[in-house]
C-alpha cells in the first residue's frame, strides 16, 4: 500500500520526534476547590516528552486560550508538538475554567502546580530545572502573564514535595495575549475570570501591566495589529511595563492577522506564521534550544 508524500512525513516525525502523550491529574486526590470529581474539575497536564537524541532538556507549559470559558487544541498540543521539534519537552496545561464555575485565583493555583510538577519531576523526565518556561493564547496567554508576576519560592515546610518546588517560570511567552482588565480588556476572559462586578482591588492584582516586578522572567511577546477580539495595547502595555522594570523581552507586533491564528500550521510545520521562527531565534538565544 502506497501512502502520499506528506503522510509519510509526519509519520516519520511522529515515529522519530514526538513521543508518546501522557495525562496525569496535577494532584492525586483530586484538586483544591474542586466542585466534583468531573474532567472539568481535574486539572492535568499532557507530557509532550522529548526522545533523549534530541532532548535539549528545556521544557515550557501550554496554557490553551480560550476565554477562560475553553481550551483550544491548536494552541496546546499543536504547540507541543512544534517545541517536540526543537527539542523541548512541552506540557499541556488543562486547567479549571470559569464556565465550570471557577474563579481566580484557581487558574493561577493550577498553573503554579504545574510548574512546580516539572520542576519536581525534573530529573525523571530528564529535564534542567533551571530550564522551565510557561506559554500562553489570548486567556491563555493572561493566565500566563499571571504566573510570570505572581509566583512563589514555595513552601519549604510543606508535606507536599511538590509544594516546595518554586513556581517561578524561567521564561514566559504570550501570544496575543489578553493582559489588562481594564479598559482593552477582553470582557469574556474578565467575566469568566472575575465574575460579574469584581471589586476595583481584584481587578488590579489581574492586571499584569500593574505587576510586572524586577525579578519577572524574560519575556516574548507578539499580537497583531488587526487583533479586533484583544487590542494590541495589551501587549503594548504589559512591554511598557517591563521595559520600567528592566525586564528583557522581545516584541513582534505583526500588521497582518486575525485573533487566535496559532501557529497557521500542522505537522510537519513547513509554512509556520513567521512569529514561530522568531520565538525559535530567542529561544535559541535563552539557551533552551541548542543548534
Amino acid at each position: 500500500m502506497k501512502f502520499p508524500t506528506v503522510v509519510l512525513v509526519i509519520l516519520i516525525l511522529s515515529s522519530s520526534i514526538f513521543a508518546q502523550e501522557k495525562v496525569l491529574p496535577l494532584w492525586k486526590n483530586g484538586a483544591p476547590g474542586a466542585k466534583g470529581k468531573k474532567p472539568e474539575d481535574t486539572p492535568t497536564l499532557t507530557s509532550f516528552l522529548v526522545k533523549q537524541e534530541n532532548n535539549t532538556k528545556a521544557a515550557i507549559i501550554i496554557c490553551p486560550g480560550g476565554g477562560y470559558g475553553g481550551l483550544a487544541q491548536h494552541e496546546g498540543k499543536t504547540y507541543a508538538q512544534f517545541l517536540q521539534k526543537h527539542g523541548i519537552n512541552a506540557f499541556v496545561l488543562k486547567y479549571r475554567l470559569g464556565s465550570a464555575g471557577y474563579r481566580h485565583p484557581i487558574m493561577l493555583m493550577d498553573a503554579a502546580r504545574a510548574i512546580r510538577t516539572v520542576r519536581t519531576k525534573s530529573n525523571k523526565w530528564n529535564i534542567d530545572p533551571n530550564k522551565i518556561g510557561i506559554m500562553g493564547s489570548s486567556a491563555g496567554g493572561h493566565l500566563t502573564s499571571t504566573m510570570i508576576t505572581h509566583f512563589d519560592n514555595g513552601d519549604p515546610k510543606a508535606r507536599d514535595l511538590i509544594d516546595q518546588a518554586s513556581s517561578r517560570p524561567d521564561l514566559g511567552i504570550l501570544c496575543y495575549p489578553v493582559i489588562t482588565m481594564g479598559e482593552f480588556t477582553h470582557q469574556g476572559s474578565k467575566r469568566n475570570l472575575l465574575g460579574d462586578n469584581p471589586p476595583e482591588e481584584l481587578v488590579d492584582l489581574l492586571s499584569s501591566e500593574k505587576q510586572v516586578k524586577k525579578n519577572t522572567p524574560p519575556t516574548f511577546i507578539w499580537h497583531t495589529m488587526e487583533d479586533r477580539a484583544v487590542p494590541v495595547e495589551n501587549s503594548l502595555l504589559f512591554t511598557s511595563a517591563l521595559r520600567k522594570s528592566k525586564v528583557p523581552f522581545s516584541l513582534h507586533i505583526y500588521q497582518k492577522g486575525r485573533h487566535g491564528i496559532g501557529l497557521a500550521d500542522k505537522p510537519p510545520f513547513n509554512n509556520t506564521h513567521p512569529w514561530a521562527k522568531d520565538l525559535v531565534f530567542w529561544l535559541t538565544e535563552q539557551g533552551f534550544i541548542t543548534n
